[in-house]
């Protein structure tokens, strides 16, 4: 056993100094077929990939892993990072790979760790992050069952559960490690709609020894953008943007790297962009032709754009239902333009012209189609009409921002509203130039409603799965990744209480952020749903103080901070806690009540609820 983790030292040191891995693996020491552990062989599998960075929660089901772990951290060629909390765990991954674009992998054992990661895994999977799951499995002898196993009488049951979020692959036979890198490798670095792979691992598979030649394991895979090979359904397209009197583009996250291309299409046809929630930026705020975020809550502006446009184009989007108002979004939209690389996506609307390609090109494609396109007096009028509605949503807001503090009955005085108090919050990360993670629920809510960005990549919400806890735990990314950005986590106490062990595991691996906890002790979103639908709310609220302040201060190394009752005490808090060199938190008791200044309103529909009869009845008369 001495003799093997020497020469699996050996091998981790060779690769911890190789200048490239495709040098590395064209050295004659790893062109050899030689005998490996099967756990290194899988650790060497996902380094060839790109995949130096292990979230892990260990256990009896993955002690071989974390020795080989051990044994190439100790060398250099890896970084091995501890946690307390499984679904904490997967939000960090999540959160390094969607803001940094660094790929990881997360460990746990068998069992409840294992399923808690695999809960934590929505919001990548909801969001097309990409990332590695490596979880413990029960033997393969069958010799009865193994402690933490799901207690079933029955093989790969776990296997049935993964494979029910995503792919998965159980790694029963040391020989399938090639088809295991190779179908895993697909899904994590998808060109347009990655997502969590997960192995599944068993418990005596990870000291098999295995033949195993490294320059036969896969590579990181590459693939070029496309475009559609007919190009009459590009010139179709484009005749329908001419003859269309009132055009809107919906950008999904799809759109999220095309915001230069779509700018200038838009205002090339006398288009207007309707936002989703996470492609916030991808067009400036400013422009005024953005008419913000439309859906459910939505806006104003981009409500009424999708209420009267008579042609959408979907850009990216895979029409979540809060997104498209469960369908009913545009009732006078006749034809659809869908540009999408994911085929089923592609075909969510009747009535649709489909443009099967990579966003960009394809958007390219359309523009230079359409170059020397004239606007006519109609979409003249339209831009008219959509631009007032756009001046009627900033005056909507300033009216919002700059009301009094108000009287609420849980803090007995008066005291900051949530879009008071996001948006001061939200203009001190762009004073700062912050990332803004943002948690489920009511502040999540307002505040895509709220945030003003001038660019991509500064506001990462996850309106795919709405997880609890995602933004206090994304905070952890700051510490794994080899550039982190400062970043500040917007969450609501329910939220928070669900990961709070950040205050530690942030403190270990030194992660520098602010958590910005906005206080109604309730769950206001869920509060309002009841309100609105039936005048009762039950059991969404609680009476139970907490200090969280003196929670922060509790762990050495977190400063905590009291953002106080105004917009000037809020500041200053912001800025001490900024100074703090590590991980802070700023305590805002925010107000909930009946008064509508206490939220940004809604305004589109929703499939839920005692709304459903009026949805569904409108969804049936829709023709897209």
């Amino acid at each position: 056993m001495n003799q093997d983790i020497s020469l699996s030292r050996i091998r981790a040191e060779k690769l911890a100094t190789a200048r490239q891995l495709e040098e590395a693996f064209g050295e004659v020491e790893f062109t050899d077929l030689e005998e490996w552990p099967l756990a290194e062989a899988l650790i060497v599998g996902l380094i060839k990939q790109g995949v130096k960075k292990f979230l892990a929660i260990f256990g009896h089901g993955s002690t071989t892993l974390g020795e080989m772990l051990r044994i190439y951290e100790e060398a250099g060629a890896i970084r091995v990072f501890q946690f307390r909390n499984e679904v904490e765990m997967a939000h960090a991954g999540t959160a390094l790979r969607w803001i940094y674009d660094e790929p990881c992998a997360i460990v746990t054992s068998i069992g409840p760790g294992a399923l808690q990661a695999l809960a934590g895994s929505l919001t990548a999977a909801s969001n097309g992050v990409g990332n590695y799951y490596i979880f413990g499995d029960e033997t393969t002898f069958g010799e009865g069952y193994n402690m933490q196993q799901v207690p079933k009488p029955e093989q790969n049951v776990f296997a049935q559960l993964t494979s029910a979020m995503g792919r998965s692959y159980t790694l029963h036979t040391a020989n399938a490690l090639r088809d295991l890198l190779r179908c895993g490798g697909n899904q994590v670095f998808h060109p347009w709609k990655p997502g969590p792979f997960y192995i599944n691992f068993p418990i005596n598979m990870q000291p098999q020894r295995t033949n195993v030649r490294p320059n036969a394991l896969p590579f990181r895979p590459t693939s070029d953008a496309f475009i559609p090979a007919n190009k009459d359904v590009i010139r179709k397209a484009a005749d329908y943007l001419r003859t269309a009197e009132r055009i809107a583009v919906k950008i999904g996250g799809g759109g999220r790297h095309a915001g230069q291309v779509i700018t200038a299409l838009i205002e090339r046809v006398g288009a207007v962009a309707v936002l989703s929630p996470g492609s916030l930026g991808v067009i400036s705020d400013d422009h005024l032709q953005n008419m913000h975020v439309g859906g459910s809550k939505g806006s104003i502006s981009g409500n009424f754009a999708m209420q009267e446009a008579d042609l959408l184009l979907v850009v990216g989007s895979r029409g979540v239902c809060q997104s498209d108002c469960s369908g009913i979004g545009w009732p006078k939209v006749e034809r659809v333009i869908n540009i999408n690389a994911d085929y089923d996506d592609l075909q969510h609307y009747n009535n649709t012209l489909a443009l099967h390609g990579s966003i960009e090109p394809v958007l390219e494609c359309l523009h230079t189609e359409v170059h020397n396109l004239e606007l006519t007096s109609e979409k003249r009028q339209w831009l008219e009409r959509c631009s007032a509605k756009k001046r009627d949503w900033l005056e909507f807001k300033s009216r919002r921002f700059s009301g009094p503090a108000i009287f609420d009955p849980v803090w007995q005085r008066p005291v900051l509203t949530q879009p008071q108090a996001i948006k001061a919050v939200a203009d001190f990360c762009s004073k700062i130039e912050a990332i803004k993670l943002f948690d489920a629920g009511d502040v999540q809510a307002n505040g895509f409603q709220i945030v003003e960005d001038s660019h991509p990549g500064s506001t990462f919400t996850d309106t795919g799965a709405s997880y609890m806890g995602f933004a206090a735990s994304g905070l952890l990314s700051t510490a794994i990744s080899d550039q982190p950005k400062y970043t500040v986590a917007f969450t609501g106490d329910g939220s928070f209480m669900m990961n709070p062990q950040v205050l530690i595991d942030g403190v270990e691996h030194g992660a520098r952020g602010l958590i910005a906890l906005f206080d109604n002790r309730r769950m206001a979103a869920i509060t309002a749903l009841q309100l609105n639908q039936y005048d009762q709310e039950f059991r969404t609220s609680d009476s139970v103080a907490v200090d969280y302040v003196a929670m922060a201060n509790s762990v050495n190394g977190v400063r905590g901070f009291f953002g106080g009752f105004s917009i000037s005490s809020l500041i200053d808090a912001l800025e001490q806690a900024h100074k703090h060199d590590g991980l802070s938190l700023v305590h805002i008791p925010v107000y909930h009540g009946d008064r509508e200044e206490g939220g940004m309103g809604a305004y589109g529909d929703w499939n839920v609820g005692c709304w459903v009869d009026h949805v569904q009845e409108k969804y049936l008369k829709s023709t897209i």
